[in-house]
């Protein structure tokens, strides 16, 4: 789910307010044990993992887990994926959500100026003011890392100050995003006609300026999401690029040996407790969109003798992930490592478009 709970992120802090203040404990830095873990470089073609296989009877879903970045250097290409999608009747796209803003084209541009200032802090007080000094010392630090001297963001909320660290973070640790993929895929099955069955969930607010009211009002307590940010920059990394590693090269018993990065449920937690997120109906998104996946899937399970879909890989592999979800209500999930090689695709190579 945290494709979907980082979405909702985003959509929240569209409407954050400069009039909310800090004033919650933050998280203590993680005292668990750093895992040191050998540098891996990754470049050139690389097929990425094999297909999850979810049937009932002689119907088939074929499910290609990804990821939301990738090494900076790797471009994937698949011929397992191409093959697949080309016997395929219908393609299911990832879970998302979009935001709809119910107000006229010159509405928004009247909004425009509340949004901009919704990052900065209130009565524009710096990150050192509204942190504890333990905190901001580790920002402070980080920050002359990956972002270098930058006085403007000093002035910026706590999360939106973090989330800008750690998209830094991931650029320059040879990282970027996965979207290449879903591009790839998407016309991959524009090339042979299959149907595209789009699995977005609307968010629509009808009253944009009341919504920002209610998070003035009722905002989230962003502190907990800073710490949990910067415990991940500080000791995550390299998990995160082993694991985009592990994508490009297929390799699934590092992606289940190292699993993904939580920080981001604590930004996710500060949002759906509070206030504002009830009053407009975002805290539980999350359940509308994993429903809506699911009846997408069933569907193509009943009425296609071939399917495919993407999922994040959380979502392939977690205990309650969506494929989980699957096995439960009786459906047959099989991973590509247990495959026994009967009525599978072919195997997945690098292949040119």
């Amino acid at each position: 789910m945290l494709l979907v709970r980082s979405s909702l992120l985003w959509l929240a802090l569209a409407l954050a307010s400069p009039a909310f203040a800090q004033t919650a404990a933050p998280a203590p830095p993680s005292t668990a044990a750093v895992t040191e873990l050998p540098a891996v470089s990754v470049s050139g073609v690389q097929p990425g993992p094999g297909l999850w296989k979810v049937s009932k009877g002689d119907h088939v879903l074929w499910v290609l887990g990804t990821m939301a970045n990738l090494p900076a250097s790797v471009q994937w290409r698949s011929d397992e994926v191409a093959q697949t999608l080309a016997g395929a009747q219908e393609l299911i796209q990832p879970p998302r959500v979009k935001l709809k803003v119910d107000t006229s084209f010159f509405g928004k541009l009247f909004l425009l100026p509340s949004a901009y200032s919704a990052r900065k802090n209130a009565d524009g007080k710096t990150l050192q003011e509204v942190l504890p000094a333990p905190l901001y010392a580790r920002w402070a630090a980080l920050k002359a890392k990956y972002i270098g001297r930058d006085g403007g963001i000093e002035r910026w909320r706590p999360i939106f100050a973090a989330m800008e660290l750690y998209k830094q973070a991931l650029k320059k640790s040879g990282l970027r995003g996965g979207g290449q993929v879903g591009d790839a895929v998407a016309a991959i099955a524009r090339q042979h006609g299959v149907r595209v069955t789009s699995t977005d969930y609307t968010l629509e607010i009808k009253e944009p300026r009341a919504a920002i009211k209610a998070f003035k009002a009722a905002g989230p307590d962003d502190v907990e999401c800073f710490a949990r940010t910067l415990d991940s920059i500080e000791r995550d990394l390299p998990a995160i690029a082993q694991r985009a590693a592990a994508w490009a090269t297929g390799d699934i018993a590092t992606l289940r040996r190292l699993p993904d990065s939580r920080y981001r449920d604590a930004c996710a937690a500060a949002l759906s407790e509070a206030g504002f997120a009830r009053q407009l109906g975002i805290s539980d998104v999350p359940a509308r969109v994993e429903a809506g996946w699911l009846v997408a899937a069933r569907r193509a399970l009943t009425i296609d003798r071939s399917s495919f879909a993407m999922l994040p890989m959380e979502e392939v592999l977690d205990a309650d992930g969506y494929l989980a979800k699957l096995k439960a209500a009786g459906y047959a999930v099989e991973a590509p490592d247990e495959d026994d090689g009967e009525d599978a695709p072919a195997a997945a190579g690098s292949v040119g478009r």
